[in-house]
């Protein structure tokens, strides 16, 4: 059996990175969705922070990066 031409080979692994892209937009997009429940339900991102156990910082920056995805079309998360 001959192995496939370079040229298909990188296209198929050009299909599956931007599969696996996809999904991870959509698990951050679910996350933030998730800690914009949290900040809902316990008042402030520090909170939220404080609760997870991570950087108030890493929660701001997620919520944020998801409401710049949400109003300005399909940024990327790389």
């Amino acid at each position: 059996m001959e192995p496939k031409p370079w040229r298909d080979r990188i296209r198929d692994e050009d299909a599956l990175l931007q599969q696996l892209n996809d999904l991870v937009t959509a698990a951050a997009d679910r996350r933030a969705e998730a800690l914009l429940e949290g900040v809902a339900d316990l008042g402030t991102v520090a909170d939220v922070a404080r609760e997870l156990g991570i950087s108030w910082t890493a929660v701001d920056k997620a919520i944020k990066k998801y409401e710049r995805r949400k109003a300005g079309g399909s940024a990327t998360t790389e």
